[in-house]
């Protein structure tokens, strides 16, 4: 075989004559999800498969004192009631180590046994009829009640999930305290929840002692890991297989406990285990983006300069600690602005409620909202235009690491281009309802790679390509994008490369999709193997010809002279010659720039209505400048800024998980009480194109895009509410309530904030 592996290769850089990146495509599963036939894990159907379901605590906090499943056992088609009795003395879960099952459930939800049937209604029957006995617990819900003196305990001591984390520079306490401008308030965010099209799950199927998974995971290999761990396996005895995903947004990046209880009752019961939550379940147990509470100062000199930042943070943990990529709420107030005295001090603390896991750029959009609702307010109190405020004081450098960005022209190109969209005047609004405008802008890590990550390509006989990686096509058109990126170093049609993912036994290592790190990760180590290919075939096709490599090219079917057109050899021939040892290349990403920050950023513009009576909010129109780099296919950009912004416009207007905190229940656990936007509630959404190659970050430029479109999108509308009726919320999403409640202040009385 012959192989070659690529490492250094040479800039993208923006003189190149592009053939196919920038250009718009259609996605590679288009005709797949169109005709239903691609592969999710809540399709999978194997030969005598079981469906497994849970039995879930009805209450927040409460021992369980006995499980009697004699009941469920008589239920027509349950093969089996799954206890901790059943499983192995060391499997633990959760960062806390503890039971698989909840002996002391922690949350409504918290999965205390499973039932394992031939049919899912069966399961659900006997699931029905497992009778818990519990010993009730006192309870709290509400992160501040349970930073009280008084508040019960959820883990040992203290509600604190670990010691307060505090950075500063500079001295904040003399940088507010002379400062001529100063804003104070707090702000809330709520809990939202991820509820992707297809809900947690996977499908287990074990044939000696080797465990084929076919799961809805952001990261096959991470999951094959964590499985194998957890139940004592090498992790080649694991094969995790994702063809298609229905939605992760974070959520997705490590097993939860239905991978792992399907994995368990396939050994127990030597059948094939499907475990998919219900969406009850995957609004209560699968993960939530962490509700924060957010106390801040911000002071400004005469000139409108920042002098001082100090953010207080309480973050929502849940119940139970989950890994993944964690939630960083104190990031932006680092890093977005310059400024010489920031203190942040974040504090994650148990609730009785379900645990909190990664949410789409987890914790900078909750920051956004706090942090450009302060910056408007503290540039309407200066008296200097809200985005020129933000152009001032824009941190032109890494403030924590001290390194220049990778990417100095990204913020202030990002605030040229939604500059060019305002709108000084337009048609009259509608009867009864007023106009308003808002911006806001953010910081983001989409430009870090995530290494290492690898890919294969090989030559097909009839000169088509394969490139092979196992990296995961979570939804974003990955497919797409690196057959592009073999397309452009190649120079043969796309659509004659195929790229297989998604199976961690047909592919060489990649890393978890998580925070915008796919592409940078796995488009250079992509077109390193293609560029290895490349270089192969070129030297074989030069002995043929009698001419040197680097006089030739390759041009779709052919390998051509570059100066001699005429002489030229048909790849097939190539090949066929060559046979049966063909040309096959690998290459990978494996380092990240050091002497640049790779970070990026983005701007949006928010036009709304209000309508002063009914307390309605229409967003008209989202204008979206994300510096994400070089884009690769502009439609797979255009549709992640649309999907971006769509959640946006679910977290300012209308998500929220709602708590009976008497109770200690989720009251809207359901996709028809938690309201997710629908077509209804979207409105005109503008990919402003920013564009500019990130060299410094990586050779092709590219940077991840999938967060960067929902960050600004909340703050900037509620900033546009504020232009609208002169009311600062303090607390999202932007209810028809609150928004009533608010107009009918006495501004005397309460001033102009609600």
């Amino acid at each position: 075989m012959k192989t070659e592996q690529a490492t250094d290769l040479a800039d993208w850089d923006e003189g190149r004559d592009m053939r196919e990146l920038g250009s718009s495509s259609r996605r590679r599963e288009a005709e797949d999800k169109l005709t239903g036939s691609a592969r999710y894990a809540a399709d999978t159907r194997l030969p005598d498969q079981l469906q497994l379901t849970f039995v879930r605590s009805p209450h927040p906090h409460a021992e369980v004192t006995s499980i009697d499943a004699s009941e469920a056992l008589n239920v027509p088609g349950v093969v089996a009631v799954i206890t901790n009795d059943d499983l192995p003395d060391d499997l633990t879960w959760y960062e806390e180590e503890l039971p698989f099952f909840a002996e002391i459930a922690r949350f409504v939800g918290d999965e205390v046994a499973a039932v394992v049937a031939r049919t899912l209604d069966a399961a659900r029957d006997g699931a029905a009829a497992v009778h818990v006995e519990y010993a009730l617990l006192d309870h709290v819900t509400d992160p501040v009640t349970a930073l009280g003196a008084d508040a019960p305990s959820i883990h040992g001591d203290s509600n604190l999930v670990a010691e307060p984390e505090v950075t500063e520079r500079g001295d904040v306490e003399t940088a507010l305290d002379t400062a001529a401008f100063v804003v104070e308030s707090e702000y809330r965010t709520p809990t939202a929840i991820h509820n992707a099209l297809e809900p947690h799950g996977a499908v287990a199927h074990w044939h000696g002692d080797q465990l084929d998974l076919w799961a809805s995971t952001q990261g096959v290999n991470d999951v094959r890991e964590m499985v194998a761990e957890a139940l004592g396996l090498h992790h080649q005895q694991v094969r995790v297989v994702a063809d298609h995903i229905g939605g992760g947004f974070g959520a997705k990046q490590v097993p939860w406990k239905p991978t792992v209880a399907a994995a368990l009752a396939s050994r127990l019961t030597g059948h094939p285990v499907q475990a998919m939550n219900d969406r009850r379940g995957e609004n209560l147990a699968a993960g939530k983006r962490n509700g924060t509470v957010q106390r801040l100062r911000l002071g400004a000199d005469a000139d409108g300069r920042l002098v001082g930042i100090d953010a207080d943070l309480i973050a929502d943990n849940g119940a139970y600690g989950v890994a993944g990529e964690a939630s960083n709420v104190a990031g932006s107030y680092r890093h977005l602005y310059r400024c010489d005295a920031v203190r942040t001090r974040s504090r994650r603390v148990y609730t009785n409620t379900g645990p909190a896991v990664a949410f789409r750029a987890p914790g900078y959009v909750e920051a956004a909202f706090a942090l450009e609702s302060a910056m408007d307010e503290l540039a309407h109190l200066v008296g200097i235009d809200p985005l020129e405020f933000r152009r001032l004081n824009r941190a032109e450098t890494d403030q924590v690491a001290d390194l220049p960005w990778s990417s100095p022209s990204g913020l202030p190109t990002a605030i040229d281009r939604i500059d060019e969209h305002r709108i000084e005047s337009g048609s009259a609004p509608p009867s009864g309802m007023v106009r308003g405008h808002g911006i806001a802008v953010n910081e983001w890590m989409a430009a870090t790679a995530m290494p290492p990550g690898y890919a294969w390509a090989e030559f097909n006989n009839d000169g088509s390509v394969h490139i092979a990686t196992s990296t995961q096509d979570i939804g974003t058109g990955t497919r797409t994008a690196l057959a592009q990126v073999a397309a452009e170093e190649l120079g043969i049609a796309p659509n004659r490369i195929r790229v297989s993912m998604g199976d961690t036994a047909a592919g060489p290592p990649a890393p978890t999709s998580a925070g915008s790190t796919t592409i940078p990760t796995m488009a250079p180590a992509v077109r390193a193997a293609a560029s290895a290919l490349r270089t192969r075939a070129l030297a074989v096709a030069a002995q043929h010809l009698h001419v040197p490599a680097d006089e030739l090219r390759l041009d779709d079917e052919m390998v051509r002279a570059v100066d001699d057109p005429d002489t030229s050899i048909r790849l097939a021939d190539l090949l066929e010659a060559l046979a049966p040892e063909g040309i096959h290349a690998e290459g990978g990403r494996t380092e990240t720039a050091t002497d640049v920050s790779p970070r990026t950023h983005s701007a949006a513009l928010a036009d709304v209505l209000v309508d002063r009576d009914t307390g309605e909010i229409r967003v008209e129109r989202l204008v979206v400048a994300p510096d994400c780099g070089r884009i690769i296919d502009r439609k797979l950009a255009d549709s992640q800024v649309i999907g971006g912004a769509t959640q946006g416009i679910g977290f300012a207007l209308c998500e929220e998980q709602l708590i009976d905190h008497r109770l200690g229940h989720v009251v809207n656990a359901n996709l028809e009480d938690y309201l997710v936007p629908t077509i209804g509630d979207t409105c005109e959404i503008v990919h402003a194109e920013v564009g500019v190659p990130d060299l410094a970050a990586n050779p092709l430029g590219v940077k991840g895009l999938g967060e960067l479109p929902l960050i600004p999108v909340p703050a900037a509308i509620a900033n546009a509410v504020y232009d609208a009726i002169g009311v600062r919320f303090r607390e999202l999403p932007l209810t028809r309530r609150r928004v009533l409640e608010a107009l009918a202040l006495d501004p005397a009385d309460h001033g102009e904030e609600a």
